[in-house]
């Protein structure tokens, strides 16, 4: 038995002397050096006591160290659960008490809250900070470089990856071997990836984007990563001519549009541009091949799969669209009451099956069962349809159904009509309590400019576009849509606002 994980994405790379990660400083990491100090960051995890299958937390700010720990986690056979920098400490107690932790590795100015929950947990607590320093470097230096890697199985857990929970206590995905060895391979010969490929990386490291999929990938492939604390514009700018490859998230690229040293000039050695963890606007895909000459690719996954389609890279990237399923995963959309199979353009709930499905959610069986079917298909809580080309289309979460007087609204269908009104950039359509109709839509619409569009001209053109019971019961206009740190608008925030409207 060996360790495929390790082996395929790390191992392979002992002997390359190619530069991994481009750093702001203007230093360069070899995967010889990369992988020589996670050997070393292996040796002091084991030597804490930790054990193959343990799981190990870590909340800090970005740094090559991290991917440092995780590539150690790998070869020792620990579980890696990264968590968000923004978390609270009471937050972090959930996560650690409920992941079983056996280790928390956080930044320096956090270690004393963090200290006091792990020592009623039993945890230990270590250190790294964003500047290459904290007690895990000090230690990991006085030990040995040469590791023997622990073997592991294709099925064993790798790593760790908690949900939101914006309707709940947040799940802890569970991600295999195979989860995340297959899905990094699939996608770097689906986008092309080689060894000559740099891509900028701006993304973070707590979330499947900038770890699983980017990172990973690039490790797949051999390439290398100009490797960026955040997204910064004007570092993205200065380092987009020396790139060939970037992922972001919408942001981003509204951003980059925005200013005016963004040019055709600028991404003339590009070759891909990558989108995903939010919807792009259909305005940000025209102007950016406008502007570029490049068409943006999105592509659609989640934490508990990694991703599961991509518009292809040699064909056509249809905006509006997630693309085809990656090969190897099958998807089909299915009736939420029967579960049976719909046809072509029928609207229903995604469920997805292959290599890259998760293994269940982390001490939560009965969710499990209730999500992962026993055939091997996971209900991802999505709504979507399938037209006739085969391209999957996303119209937004179960959880954002709108059911008013016994009618089902998707809000997709009503977004694609409000943004494409005169002074609309985008817009937010939910449903909220209502006395007669048990809820009711209403739009919450952001503007192009500091001037509120005209509602009155929109609600109009809504009622020729829509039949009557879809018909939002309110527009509204605010400044700007709420956000997660991927970019994703956050519905239940817009709910919980508006949710007495009408009472």
């Amino acid at each position: 038995m060996n360790n495929l994980l390790y082996d395929k994405l790390f191992g392979v790379h002992l002997e390359n002397d190619a530069p991994f990660l481009y750093l702001l400083d203007g230093q360069n990491i070899t995967y010889r050096k990369f992988l020589a100090t996670s050997r070393r960051i292996a040796n002091t995890l084991v030597e804490m006591g930790l054990e193959p299958g343990c799981c190990v937390a870590i909340q800090v700010e970005k740094s090559p160290e991290m991917l440092n720990i995780y590539a150690a986690c790998a070869q020792a056979g620990l579980v890696f659960l990264p968590l968000n920098p923004s978390y609270t400490v009471d937050e972090v107690k959930y996560f650690i008490e409920n992941s079983e932790a056996r280790l928390i590795i956080c930044d320096e100015k956090n270690k004393k809250d963090l200290s006091t929950i792990a020592q009623k947990l039993g945890v230990l607590v270590e250190t790294l900070n964003s500047n290459s320093t904290g007690s895990i470097i000090d230690k990991a230096a006085s030990s040995p470089e040469d590791f023997e890697t622990v073997a592991r199985s294709k099925n064993d857990l790798a790593a760790l990856l908690y949900t939101s929970g914006t309707t709940g206590k947040s799940k802890g995905a569970m991600l295999t071997q195979t989860n995340l060895l297959s899905n990094g391979n699939t996608l770097m010969k689906e986008w092309g990836f080689t060894n000559n490929d740099i891509l900028l990386h701006a993304l973070p490291l707590f979330h499947t984007h900038g770890l699983f999929v980017a990172t990973n990938v690039i490790l797949s492939a051999g390439g290398s990563m100009i490797f960026l604390p955040k997204f910064d514009l004007d570092n993205i700018i200065e380092n987009l001519p020396k790139s060939s490859a970037m992922m972001g998230v919408p942001t981003f690229y509204t951003r980059l549009l925005g200013d005016s040293r963004f040019n055709k000039n600028l991404v003339e050695h590009m070759r891909l541009f990558v989108s995903g963890s939010a919807p792009l606007l259909s305005e940000t895909h025209i102007q950016f091949e406008k502007i570029t000459g490049h068409r943006i690719l999105e592509r659609y996954g989640m934490t508990e799969t990694n991703m599961n389609t991509s518009n292809p890279y040699n064909g056509e990237r249809r905006a509006g669209t997630v693309g085809l399923p990656l090969p190897g995963v099958e998807l089909k959309i299915s009736d939420p009451e029967t579960a049976k199979e719909l046809s072509i353009d029928e609207i229903g709930q995604i469920e997805v099956r292959g290599p890259n499905v998760f293994k269940g959610y982390w001490k939560m069986p009965e969710k499990t069962k209730a999500e992962l079917r026993e055939n091997g298909f996971f209900i991802t809580g999505d709504l979507g349809k399938i037209d006739e080309d085969g391209y999957v289309h996303i119209l937004g979460r179960d959880k954002d159904l709108i059911i008013s007087g016994g009618y089902n609204i998707y809000p997709k269908e009503l977004e694609e009509i409000i943004d494409d009104q005169v002074g609309v950039l985008e817009s937010a359509v939910i449903g909220v309590p209502h006395p007669d109709f048990g809820e009711t839509p209403i739009a919450v619409i952001v503007s192009e400019t500091e001037t509120a569009p005209d509602l009155e001209i929109i609600e109009s053109n809504l009622s020729k576009s829509l039949a009557r019971y879809k018909h939002p019961r309110k527009l509204l206009w605010i400044d700007q849509l709420p956000r997660n740190t991927m970019g994703k608008v956050q519905k239940n925030i817009l709910r919980e606002e508006f949710k007495s409207l009408f009472s």
